[in-house]
């Protein structure tokens, strides 16, 4: 009889043991969070198209230094002449024939190096903060995709849990059930308790149903995230600690965010391209003055006269252009006002982006403050939960419980082994939402989270 008795305990203590068992048994196969964060790295087409805008930004600061190099051009020319005159002096025969045929042809060089060009300077400053906005955008990406990755192993590490619980509440209410039909069958037990189990038995059933499909869907989402099956994850570790965040004054976390967070750092990027443009639209940005070179031969062949196309000539010139655009039909007033106006809005963006990323840093810690006192009394709900379930066990043992308040202290059982798997994901995800806002969340962030996972 007291085998009985404590079956359903034993069991629910093996079923709680099964996944960190098999997950050591695994151990040496198993895909840790880093490791399934490199298999993402070189297979997630957002994170490979992420690489490739980033080497195409960098070219915008070679561009920019380009803008205030000199610009030398070679030109060339070959021009067919047949020139036919029907009246020529005398005097003019040996200069201008009657007939002048014949190929001219010239080759030139051109060098302009800019000397005073306000709107160049400002347009190479543009291009070099576009450079800075692609490589904060590629380390943007980079911490969207530890994000992704970490939140499908994450989901994948909960749907398993779920699964396990489900089937071991199963097995307990299929234990349960044959019990209480058992004591039926010999006159100790009534009709309502075997209907009440099997209702139980089929609502249990359909809850089973519903979590292999959510794990399924889950896996999937890991495979087109990671680019490789959720096979041997590593799991939760047995010992599970928590800690505050460091340093534990939100103050100095929210200052951070604002100085190193990806998305105000792409706004303050932002900001400096628009001030770039208003300095390109200044009066003091029109004026223009380059310093020009040029080498021109020029050569014949065939009966061409001199004045046709001269043959031999060489000619340097070296100087200063000035060019002062006076009237564009408004155009050049409209666009300096268009560029304020561009600016005063990157200014507000950037505000903004201040605000959410103060609000984004604060959810964070708060995630991992509270985080720290939820796990613990959620492993303490466990306790007591078991507690429970021994208590309510004897008590039916004696004949002041029945079957369905040992099968009401097992579900709670349950729902606390859920409950606390799902605090403990909470606070991780805690920890990497609060590395992301601050813009420290990399690869390090991963290796710190192998302490609590079983890896």
């Amino acid at each position: 009889m007291k085998t009985t008795t404590h079956f359903a305990l034993r069991a629910l203590a093996s079923a709680a043991l099964g996944l960190l068992i098999a997950t050591q048994a695994g151990q040496a196969s198993a895909m840790d969070l880093l490791g399934a964060y490199h298999q993402a790295l070189h297979l997630d087409p957002t994170s490979l198209a992420a690489t490739e805008a980033l080497r195409a930004g960098l070219e915008k600061a070679v561009q920019g230094d380009a803008l205030l190099r000199p610009r030398v051009t070679l030109q060339a020319s070959l021009t067919r002449i047949d020139d036919h005159l029907n009246e020529v002096p005398a005097a003019l025969h040996p200069v201008l024939g009657a007939d002048s045929v014949g190929t001219a042809r010239q080759v030139g060089v051109q060098m302009v190096q800019p000397l005073y060009d306000r709107a160049a300077v400002a347009s190479r400053q543009q291009l070099h903060q576009q450079t800075a906005l692609a490589e904060t955008r590629y380390d943007a990406e980079r911490q969207d995709l530890v994000l992704r990755v970490a939140d499908a192993y994450f989901n994948v590490l909960l749907a398993e849990e779920s699964v396990r619980v489900t089937q071991a509440e199963k097995n307990a209410v299929q234990h349960q059930h044959e019990r209480a039909q058992a004591r039926f069958q010999v006159g100790q037990g009534k009709i309502t308790d075997v209907h009440e189990m099997r209702a139980r038995l089929d609502a249990v059933g359909t809850s089973e149903v519903a979590a292999l499909s959510l794990l399924e869907l889950r896996r999937a989402r890991f495979l087109e995230t990671v680019g490789a099956a959720p096979d041997g994850l590593a799991g939760l570790a047995a010992r599970f600690v928590p800690r505050l965040p460091q340093p534990a004054a939100l103050a100095q976390w929210q200052f951070q965010g604002e100085q190193q967070n990806t998305q105000v750092k792409a706004r303050r990027a932002a900001l400096e391209i628009a001030v770039a443009e208003t300095g390109k639209h200044r009066l003091a940005a029109r004026p223009t003055l380059d310093l020009t070179a040029s080498y021109v031969t020029r050569g014949q062949s065939g009966s061409l006269s001199a004045l046709s196309a001269p043959n031999g000539e060489r000619t340097g010139a070296l100087g200063l252009q000035l060019t002062v655009p006076l009237y564009a039909g408004g155009a050049l007033d409209s666009r300096q006002r268009e560029a304020v106006a561009l600016r005063s809005q990157a200014e507000q963006e950037l505000a903004a982006a201040r605000r959410d990323v103060r609000l984004q840093v604060q959810e964070g810690f708060l995630a991992m403050t509270t985080g720290v006192t939820r796990v613990a009394a959620l492993e303490q709900a466990l306790v007591s939960a078991r507690s429970a379930l021994e208590a309510t066990t004897l008590g039916r043992d004696l004949g002041t419980r029945t079957e369905l308040d040992v099968l009401d202290a097992q579900q709670r059982v349950f729902g606390a082994q859920l409950n606390l798997v799902q605090g403990r994901i909470d606070y991780l995800s805690g920890r990497l939402r609060l590395a992301a806002a601050a813009g420290e969340l990399g690869e390090e962030s991963l290796r710190e989270l192998s302490a609590w996972l079983g890896s």
